[in-house]
C-alpha cells in the first residue's frame, strides 16, 4: 500500500515537473508589480493546473468569485513570497509556480544567502549602492506589509461574517458550504505564508548586511540597519493577525498539521 502510494506521488512530482518548465515560458514575462503579463497561461492554463495539483495535496481550493479585498490581499502578497532580487531568477520562477499553487509552498528555497549573492553579482558604483539597494528593499516590505495587514483584517472580518452567516443560515444548500470554508482556509494560508516568507527576507537582509559590513565596511550601513529593523517591527502586526484558526494555529510560525496554501487572483 505505501509502495503504491509512493509510486503515485513520484508520478505526480514528474507530472507536475513537467508542466513546470512548460508554463514557465508563460509565467517568467511580468507586468505591473513584477506579476506575470496576461496571457493564456498565466489567465488560465496556469490557475487550472495549479487548482488540480493543490487538490491532489488535499489543500483547499474553493470555485467562489473572490472579493476585492481578496484580489488585493493576493496582489500584495506577490513581492513577499517572491525573492526579495530579481536577480535570483530560478528562485523567483518556482516562487511564481508555487504561487500558482502548481508547486507545494515547501518548494521554495530557504537559502538566506541567496539575496547576498544577487546583491553583490552585479556592477554598483560604490559600495553605498549595495547599502542604498538593501535599504531601499527592507523599507519596500516594511510599507508594503502595513498595507497587506490593513487588508488582511478586513478579509479576516469578513470571513467571520462569512462563517457567521453560514451557521445561522438554513437557505445555503449544502453544495455552497464546503466552499466557503475552503476559501477562509485559502485566505488564512496566504497570510502565514506571507508571515512565513517575510521572515525569511528579514533573515535574508541581515545576513546580506551582516557580510557587507565585513566585506566593506561604510558608514551607509547604519540606514540599511535602520531600515531592517522598521521591517523587523512591522512583521509583528502581520505574524500576529487575530486569525480565525483553520489551520490549528492564531497568526504565530507556520500552520499545524498542513502547509499554508494560497490561489493566484
Amino acid at each position: 500500500m505505501r509502495k503504491a502510494g509512493s509510486h503515485c506521488f513520484a508520478s505526480h512530482s514528474i507530472a507536475a515537473a513537467a508542466l513546470s518548465f512548460l508554463l514557465l515560458a508563460g509565467c517568467s514575462t511580468t507586468g505591473d508589480l513584477g506579476r506575470p503579463r496576461p496571457n493564456i497561461f498565466a489567465d488560465q492554463i496556469a490557475p487550472a493546473v495549479g487548482e488540480w495539483s493543490a487538490r491532489f495535496r488535499g489543500e483547499a481550493s474553493s470555485w467562489f468569485h473572490m472579493t476585492d479585498d481578496e484580489e488585493q490581499l493576493r496582489a500584495r502578497a506577490w513581492r513577499i513570497v517572491l525573492p526579495a532580487h530579481e536577480r535570483s531568477h530560478f528562485e523567483r520562477e518556482v516562487s511564481k509556480l508555487a504561487h500558482a499553487r502548481i508547486l507545494p509552498v515547501e518548494a521554495q528555497s530557504n537559502d538566506v544567502a541567496a539575496y547576498h549573492r544577487a546583491l553583490t553579482s552585479g556592477s554598483f558604483a560604490s559600495q553605498a549602492s549595495r547599502y542604498n539597494r538593501l535599504a531601499e528593499d527592507a523599507n519596500g516590505d516594511r510599507l508594503l506589509l502595513g498595507q497587506f495587514r490593513a487588508n488582511a483584517l478586513r478579509v479576516i472580518n469578513a470571513d467571520r461574517a462569512r462563517l457567521r452567516a453560514l451557521d445561522a443560515s438554513q437557505q445555503v444548500p449544502p453544495e455552497q458550504r464546503d466552499p466557503a470554508t475552503q476559501r477562509v482556509a485559502e485566505n488564512e494560508g496566504l497570510m502565514l505564508w506571507v508571515c512565513e516568507r517575510a521572515r525569511f527576507r528579514l533573515k535574508s537582509y541581515r545576513f546580506s548586511l551582516d557580510n557587507l559590513v565585513v566585506e566593506m565596511p561604510s558608514r551607509e550601513a547604519v540606514r540599511a540597519e535602520r531600515a531592517i529593523m522598521g521591517l523587523e517591527s512591522e512583521l509583528g502586526g502581520v505574524c500576529n493577525l487575530p486569525l480565525i484558526g483553520m489551520f490549528g494555529g492564531k497568526g504565530e510560525g507556520a500552520p499545524a498539521g498542513r502547509g499554508p496554501v494560497v490561489y493566484k487572483g
